[in-house]
């Protein structure tokens, strides 16, 4: 496999490498899987805090243990010594878990999303779509994830990711999505995908599907 697999390096000029040394990476390893347009890249990525945080800074973050295959699965996962940092600026998302977060109580989880409302979301990233929920803040709908925002990557949890009809890794605990891929947002029913249908008849007030938080 070509090692000039990111398009938006074609003109730029390589990147000094991190250095092998465990001196060499900060903070600590988590599990890394990310996707491209056409690669899944697997590893160990290292960070201080959160995974998203240092996506989140827009700077090349070290990796090791480094395999890639093509996304849609057709060859085995290799090995690629090769590449030792990634560049937030390639991947389209980040597939995460539970070991790339920091470590939080019942509680403290609960008071990160008390003044969220919970999405349930469609989201176009072309060649992928991703389905789950997104925490937003009130007063700010999901379509307003296309708008230009500090933060690079939005998380989407209890997600599945689809390239075509293939299913990417399962149900994952979230999905970090680069903003600057995403093409469309809508509002979906989770269990099928899909638009709710609405009822018939008039609405009896109070707070509608979307605005109630799960």
């Amino acid at each position: 496999m070509p090692f000039d697999l990111f398009r938006r390096r074609k003109d730029e000029p390589a990147k000094p490498s991190a250095k092998g040394s465990a001196e060499a990476r900060p903070g600590r390893g988590v599990p890394f899987d990310g996707l491209t347009e056409e690669w899944r890249i697997v590893g160990r990525m290292d960070v201080v805090r959160r995974l998203s945080d240092a996506l989140n800074k827009r700077e090349a973050v070290p990796i090791s243990e480094v395999q890639w295959a093509p996304a849609d699965g057709s060859e085995a996962m290799t090995p690629a010594p090769g590449l030792q940092t990634m560049d937030p600026y390639d991947l389209i998302m980040v597939l995460a878990s539970d070991e790339s977060l920091l470590p939080l109580t019942d509680t403290e989880r609960a008071a990160h999303k008390v003044h969220k409302i919970a999405y349930d979301v469609a989201l176009e990233v072309p060649p992928y779509r991703v389905l789950g929920t997104v925490y937003l803040y009130p007063g700010s709908e999901p379509d307003r994830l296309l708008d230009r925002a500090t933060e690079m990557f939005v998380p989407v949890v209890d997600a599945t990711a689809y390239l075509g009809e293939q299913d990417i890794g399962g149900q994952l605990d979230a999905i970090l999505v680069n903003r600057f891929y995403l093409r469309g947002v809508e509002q979906v029913d989770k269990r099928t995908g899909e638009r709710p249908q609405k009822l018939p008849g008039a609405p009896l007030g109070g707070v509608s599907w979307q605005d109630r938080s799960r």
